[in-house]
């Protein structure tokens, strides 16, 4: 069972670098916003920590393991279908190649490549955040 605060959904997303490229994730067609590019993470059950969260989905969607840091950003956002409350960590890459388990696609981008992927609107925010801070990108 997912958490939910209020009628938002909790979800963890981690900002994963290596060697200055941040890994981003394709969406499922079949999945809410599919196609859509986005930072790997998922849903937050009611019984972890979004920390917990973060680090599992990543396990079980990618087979990578992380050290998660850091909270960057906190985003609430509203879809017509449903709405999210989606939080960014900075997290440095430990272990394990990615491997399409739950997603579509994946791909190792630098922050000039940002611009050629097309994220959820909830992910403006933090587009604009990685594209102004050049420190985040640093390993």
């Amino acid at each position: 069972m997912s958490a939910k605060e209020g009628d938002y959904i909790l979800v963890s997303a981690g900002m994963i670098f290596r060697d200055r490229k941040l890994l981003i994730t394709q969406r499922r067609s079949k999945d809410h916003l599919g196609g859509l590019w986005e930072f790997p993470g998922g849903k937050q059950n009611a019984d972890e920590t979004a920390e917990q969260c973060l680090a599992r989905e990543l396990i079980e969607e990618l087979a990578v393991c992380v050290e998660v840091g850091g909270l960057v950003e906190t985003i609430w956002h509203r879809y017509p279908e449903r709405a999210v409350c989606l939080k960014f960590f900075k997290c440095r890459w430990l272990s394990g190649e990615p491997q399409k388990l739950g997603v579509q696609d994946f791909a190792w981008i630098t922050a000039g490549e940002l611009k050629n992927f097309e994220f959820p609107a909830a992910d403006a925010k933090l587009l604009t955040h990685l594209q102004n801070d050049s420190g985040l990108w640093l390993t």
